[in-house]
């Protein structure tokens, strides 16, 4: 809305639920709350894997809504999208066939080359094209030898810009569907096992389940763990996370980031991608904290 000049100020913000999902009936009552100051709705943009907890909003109740309403239905699955992949976990994204765009990142879960960005489009109107060409006949000549529907450089704003479509057609084709799907696959496994793990452990906290490869949690130093959860005890443990951080950077021993979220004090937020990374690693994530931390 920034970019596009619309504004800020005409943005209507939907209400979550503890999990972080958009709440359909709180969607309902914005439109209709839109409606009568006199605006003029005409997108939605759902979430499929939230940046902090990765959570998915409920697609196709939102779809019910925006077809009603004749609204656009856009799904920001940059970080989840590469679940579609996955036979396993797909349904995370159940309703997304009803969007009417999707942006996905497969340099994300998937690690193709930095940066790959898709927006998938349902239309075959060339819509793209209609919206962005400039119709630069020095630049995109319309009687060249070959289709010219693959000069892609009319249908963004971009004109000169990375092939970042090659990017990601190299790494499929190195690894297969079937790779890509176990990339996906072990990323959640190695979620669920350092969710298991730390369910286990004293002093170690989770902010909810997951259900995707972000994993949320807290740690308790020693000292904390009797106190009553009060406003101090709050206080107290928001400044845990800070300094941690502070020692595994000055150590060199790991990163890992840390930010509060909806009236939560600082947590630490693992998010689990990479191939390469092993339970030992997981171990070791929970021994080195708990190392830094338990003076606290």
């Amino acid at each position: 809305a920034s970019f596009l000049g619309i504004g800020t100020q005409n943005v209507y913000f939907i209400k979550s639920d503890e999990r972080g999902k958009m709440i359909p009936e709180e969607l309902e009552k914005q439109v209709q709350l839109a409606r009568k100051e006199g605006a003029a709705p005409f997108f939605v943009s759902a979430t499929s894997g939230t940046t902090v907890l990765g959570a998915f909003d409920p697609l196709d109740e939102i779809a019910d809504i925006c077809e009603r309403h004749d609204l656009w239905l856009h799904v920001d699955a940059s970080w989840g999208g590469s679940a579609l992949l996955s036979r396993k976990h797909r349904k995370l994204l159940h309703g997304v066939h009803r969007a009417n765009s999707v942006a996905w990142n497969p340099h994300k879960m998937l690690m193709a080359g930095i940066q790959c960005c898709a927006l998938l489009v349902k239309d075959s109107s060339g819509l793209l094209k209609r919206c962005y060409s400039a119709k630069a006949s020095y630049l995109f000549q319309q009687d060249k030898f070959y289709d010219v529907s693959y000069d892609t450089g009319d249908k963004s704003i971009q004109c000169s810009r990375r092939a970042d479509a090659f990017k990601f057609w190299m790494t499929w084709k190195a690894l297969g569907t079937a790779g890509l799907e176990e990339r996906v696959n072990r990323a959640l496994a190695l979620a669920r096992y350092l969710v298991d793990e730390i369910k286990k452990r004293d002093g170690f906290h989770l902010l909810l389940e997951p259900e995707y490869a972000n994993i949320c949690f807290w740690y308790i130093p020693p000292r904390l763990r009797n106190m009553e959860k009060g406003p101090e005890f709050w206080e107290q443990l928001h400044q845990v996370a800070p300094i941690i951080k502070e020692r595994m950077m000055k150590k060199g021993s790991m990163m890992l980031g840390y930010q509060p979220h909806c009236g939560k004090v600082n947590f630490f937020r693992q998010v689990i991608i990479s191939p390469q990374v092993s339970r030992e690693d997981m171990d070791f994530l929970l021994d080195e904290i708990n190392l830094l931390g338990q003076d606290l």
